[in-house]
């Protein structure tokens, strides 16, 4: 596996031989992402912006299994929506970047209609 194509042809595959297609609807696929970022965020409730970058044996893995699970969903919502989820993400970074040049933005937590 080395593309986001190649996950989205696991998922449909994965989906497919355990007749779970018939669960995916866009509807149901984001509620299930909104579970699991709930989920992510629990492992960084409650600590400070310190503690949030320490990532030891204890949690690492949980904490990839989380943001695997996110990334996981997100590509089976874009699937079902025919999004070109790759595609998609470079055209949003270009429209960030516009958004909150760098002359303006460097620095700086504003959103982009208050930047000066």
């Amino acid at each position: 596996m080395d593309s986001l194509e190649d996950l989205k042809q696991q998922l449909r595959t994965f989906a497919q031989e355990r007749d779970w297609d018939q669960y995916h609807s866009p509807k149901n696929i984001a509620m299930a992402l909104t579970g699991e970022v709930g989920e992510l965020v629990e492992h960084f409730q409650w600590k400070t912006e310190e503690e949030s970058y320490v990532v030891n044996e204890a949690n690492h893995e949980a904490i990839a299994d989380e943001l695997a699970d996110v990334q996981l969903y997100l590509i089976r919502l874009a699937d079902k929506l025919g999004i070109d989820l790759y595609k998609e993400s470079c055209r949003k970074i270009l429209k960030n970047a516009n958004k909150y040049p760098v002359s303006l933005a460097k620095g700086k937590s504003d959103k982009y209609s208050d930047l000066k």
